[in-house]
C-alpha cells in the first residue's frame, strides 16, 4: 500500500466457536490473530445470517483475547447482496436509499470502521486499501512516533 511495508496473513475462517480439538489443530493460525496489530474481519454481507457470523467471530476473538485490536470490518459480496435483495423494478434512487440505509445501520451497529466491497467486481477496493493504509499508519505512528514523518 503506497510503499508502506506490512505483512498480511490470512487465517482460517471461523464462523462457529471452534471445538477444543480444532483449536489445537489451528493453533498456529489462531496465534497469528493474537500476534497481529490489525484485524481485517471479512464478512459475507449477502449471507442472511451475516450478523450472527460477526457475533460468532467476535466471541472467538474474545476467547483469544484479541477483541481489542484495531479492526476494519470488510463487508464483501455487495454484488451478490444487490442481486439477492434488490427488486429489479426498484429505481436507482431506491437502490441508493437502501444502500445508504445499510451503511447507516452498519455504522450504528458496529464500533469498528467498515467498508462495503465486492472482490469479484473490484468495487470499493481503492477505498478498502485507503482504510487499510490509514490503520497501518496509525499503528506505525503510535509505535514509532519519531519515525512517523516518513508517511
Amino acid at each position: 500500500l503506497e510503499n508502506t511495508p506490512f505483512l498480511l496473513s490470512d487465517t482460517v475462517g471461523f464462523i462457529r466457536k471452534l471445538p477444543h480439538h480444532l483449536i489445537e489443530s489451528f493453533k498456529s493460525t489462531l496465534d497469528e490473530v493474537r500476534e497481529s496489530d490489525i484485524l481485517l474481519h471479512v464478512v459475507d454481507i449477502a449471507h442472511p445470517q451475516y450478523e450472527d457470523h460477526i457475533v460468532a467471530v467476535n466471541e472467538t476473538l474474545r476467547d483469544l483475547d484479541a477483541l481489542d485490536k484495531p479492526t476494519l470490518l470488510v463487508f464483501n459480496k455487495m454484488d451478490l447482496y444487490r442481486e439477492r435483495y434488490y427488486d429489479e423494478l426498484l429505481p436507482e434512487e431506491g437502490k441508493e436509499e437502501v444502500e445508504n440505509s445499510l451503511k447507516e445501520h452498519l455504522r450504528n451497529r458496529y464500533e469498528h470502521d467498515n467498508v462495503l466491497v465486492s472482490a469479484a467486481s473490484k468495487e470499493n477496493i481503492d477505498l478498502l486499501r485507503s482504510k487499510m493504509l490509514d490503520l497501518v499508519r496509525r499503528q506505525y505512528e503510535a509505535r514509532y512516533p519519531y519515525q512517523a514523518k516518513q508517511f
